[in-house]
């Protein structure tokens, strides 16, 4: 259990592309770390292909940057609802500032762009945010999953044992 003491908030809303959310999540409490799921509020909302989850918390109670080990935003349309909350933002500029583990798939992407974190970065997701993230000054870099400094990124469903390697890999240290 490599990750035993770690706590990891893992973002989430209405839209989420479900494996994306599922499996990583699975991965990190498999190692032992203490996820807190973090919601815009604490309703229980749909994936893409329909299942549904509950966070734990909302934005407005989570805990800060100070009392975790690195947050997860997974994909689907979510991320496009999660980047519109500016204390979600704030947190992601907290935990990235104290060099903490951020780690994005596939849409995810879309938050570190909004959080004004990706100038200069190499970065991967979908080739659907290709142009936002080298339009955001990111370098877009086409590769299943990788790490630079302390980002995590993956690029799409079929890449997540790679992203969970690296997560889990990055999280350890």
């Amino acid at each position: 259990m490599r990750l035993q003491g770690k706590t990891i908030g893992y973002f989430l809303a209405e839209g989420v592309e479900d494996l994306e959310f599922w499996v990583p999540l699975m991965r990190l409490q498999e190692e032992g770390a203490r996820v807190i799921v973090i919601g815009l509020n604490t309703h229980t909302v749909r994936g893409k292909h329909g299942l549904e989850m509950t966070p734990d918390t909302s934005i407005d109670e989570a805990p800060g940057a100070h009392e975790l080990d690195g947050v997860v935003i997974p994909g689907g349309w979510a991320p496009d609802k999660l980047r519109r909350n500016q204390r979600l933002l704030q947190l992601v500029r907290d935990i990235d500032t104290q060099h903490k583990i951020i780690a994005t798939i596939c849409h995810g992407g879309w938050v570190p762009i909004s959080a004004g974190i990706l100038r200069g970065r190499k970065a991967v997701g979908s080739t659907g945010i290709k142009d936002d993230i080298t339009n955001a000054g990111g370098i877009w870099v086409n590769e299943p999953a990788f790490r630079e400094g302390n980002m995590v990124w993956g690029r799409v469903v079929e890449d997540i044992p790679a992203f969970c390697r690296e997560l889990v890999n990055a999280l350890a240290e």
